[in-house]
């Protein structure tokens, strides 16, 4: 199964959910001091995570309101710098603004117009799904630097990791690297199982690129956790819910995790 071919979840959901996540992530931090550590975005404050997420969010928004064709400087999003004295009230407006604009430049856009994407896609779908997820994501960093519990709504936790897989289909991923283990080859395998859902993953590394399915079947390398824990275990983040358990080649996993780790942060 290949995770361009279609998502589990409607377009409008996904405009919704930005704003939802980034709701939700505004409540977690209320009262908390923009100095505050994020232990799980090792350098950074709070205040440098919401201005990166907001940051993350104009910049897509500047893709589908202009509808690009090309690269866009990512300017916005990265090398948040560290400040003092932040308006904790500031921040949350400005990260509500930007989050709602957003979420209206993809509904104006629709899902089929084209623009420019990062990886496989071409259409504002791409990138709805993508700030879904980054939104979903930098809540549980927020949360954790907040002191409090989260979760993820089964069907968000589900299509997250459908997209994780997805990003098999960058064809970076499968490329030889100089001093680095091949990641393609005979017997590699991996099984992701969610304890709390009847939903598995199964990846498939022994033919000429990687490819996905849901299945249950036997692997190298099994991970086993929660819906919300698979998704953070595969983000670098801490599990919240109970932990992570590995049965079999941890080298492999770790190899498959150091290719596809290209959304962090």
């Amino acid at each position: 199964m290949s995770a361009t071919t279609g998502t589990p979840l409607s377009y409008d959901r996904y405009c919704a959910e930005i704003v939802h996540q980034t709701d939700l992530l505004r409540s977690a931090v209320k009262g908390v001091d923009p100095a505050a550590t994020v232990p799980s975005c090792p350098g950074w404050n709070l205040g440098q995570l919401i201005r990166h997420l907001n940051g993350a969010h104009r910049w897509v928004d500047t893709i589908v309101r202009t509808r690009a064709t090309e690269p866009v400087s990512d300017e916005l999003v990265n090398d948040a710098p560290r400040l003092t004295g932040e308006d904790p009230a500031e921040l949350d407006a400005r990260l509500a603004e930007g989050a709602a604009r957003l979420s209206e430049a993809l509904r104006a856009a629709g899902p089929g117009t084209p623009v420019w994407t990062v990886a496989p896609g071409g259409t504002p779908v791409f990138w709805a799904r993508r700030m879904t997820h980054e939104t979903a994501l930098h809540r549980a960093d927020a949360v954790l630097a907040a002191g409090g519990t989260y979760a993820l709504d089964e069907e968000i936790a589900r299509d997250a990791l459908d997209e994780w897989m997805g990003f098999h289909e960058v064809e970076e991923i499968a490329e030889d690297q100089p001093g680095a283990p091949a990641l393609l080859g005979p017997g590699r395998t991996l099984h992701f199982h969610a304890t709390d859902a009847p939903a598995e993953w199964f990846v498939d590394l022994t033919g000429d690129a990687p490819v996905w399915r849901h299945a249950h079947e036997k692997a190298a390398v099994a991970v086993r956790g929660t819906l919300t824990d698979l998704v953070l275990f595969l983000y670098g983040r801490p599990a919240v819910a109970g932990g992570i358990e590995t049965l079999g080649d941890r080298q492999l996993l770790d190899i498959w995790l150091e290719r596809t780790r290209f959304w962090l942060r």
